[in-house]
């Protein structure tokens, strides 16, 4: 199931999809995307909870279907949208999962309307990232982000060139990603028309949501119950994680009745979401969190 519901929010609409389960009663979820990603990192998620959960997923402001709406950008704007989202559909309290950057809007939407939010699965997000404490955040943006930002520079001829151009993104060659799979995450990026396509993603929100990423982490200041699963591997499948399993640790050692460590082996910042085991754990982790609400 992938139906589209759009909800008013400021400047606009923004774009939800109704992903997974087919039956009306599984418990709904959350799902917020990474910062130049869309709602379509949660399919394979989506396919492996099955009826366990249904997926409410976004595409947040400044992306996807929601590319045209203006700003404000940053992690204060997404929560607004989040808190439209939840209205809109009757949610008082949600368990929420977030990717990346969608980690960081989950974790800021907690601390800052607690009565909204049960339960979060944080994934491969919510903490400092490393390396970017005392820099010059302009220019660790860029570094950081890197291919990410040169691909909103690109145009491509057709949907064919903007799937080979992400099999050949080291995070995604060789990987366990569904060939189907990519092909719809690439499609829901692209926009424009041949031979002058590109990725939907609006270039001033990449860079005002970075920088809200220098502000001390609201996963640091969670008062419920959160899950954090991490990536042994980074944005390129390089040896450097996003989320150290050792921070991660501490992390969750500062309230351990409340929170949960992970560290999915294999996997690197992409594929913890979008591969075929990665997306298992984090399935298998939404279920546990919601089956968990349930007792």
């Amino acid at each position: 199931m992938s139906e589209r519901i759009d909800v008013d929010v400021a400047g606009g609409r923004l774009a939800t999809f109704g992903l997974g389960a087919s039956r009306s009663e599984a418990p709904p979820v959350l799902a917020i995307h990474g910062i130049t990603s869309s709602s379509r990192t949660w399919l394979a998620i989506a396919r492996n909870l099955g009826d366990r959960a249904g997926l409410i997923a976004v595409d947040l402001r400044g992306r996807g279907r929601s590319n045209e709406l203006p700003p404000p950008f940053g992690l204060d704007a997404h929560v607004r949208d989040m808190i439209a989202v939840l209205d809109h559909f009757g949610l008082e309290r949600a368990t929420v999962a977030g990717h990346s950057l969608g980690a960081y809007v989950a974790a800021r939407l907690a601390t800052t309307h607690p009565d909204r939010v049960e339960r979060l699965v944080l994934v491969d997000g919510g903490l400092t990232i490393p390396d970017s404490k005392d820099v010059d955040q302009e220019k660790f943006i860029e570094e950081f982000l890197g291919a990410t930002l040169a691909r909103l520079e690109m145009t491509f001829p057709d949907l064919a060139a903007y799937v080979d151009w992400w099999k050949a993104h080291p995070a995604f060659a060789d990987s366990d990603i569904a060939p189907e799979d990519l092909e719809k995450y690439a499609a829901h990026d692209l926009v424009g028309e041949p031979p002058e396509m590109r990725s939907s993603v609006n270039p001033q929100v990449v860079r005002d949501d970075g920088l809200d990423l220098f502000s001390a982490p609201d996963a640091e200041r969670l008062a419920l119950p959160a899950m954090l699963l991490c990536a042994p591997k980074g944005m390129v499948d390089d040896p450097n994680p996003m989320q150290p399993l050792a921070v991660v640790e501490r992390w969750a050692e500062a309230d351990p009745d409340r929170r949960q460590a992970v560290q999915v082996p294999g996997v690197n910042h992409y594929t913890i979401a979008l591969g075929a085991h990665g997306a298992r754990a984090v399935a298998t982790a939404i279920a546990d969190v919601v089956a968990a609400r349930s007792r």
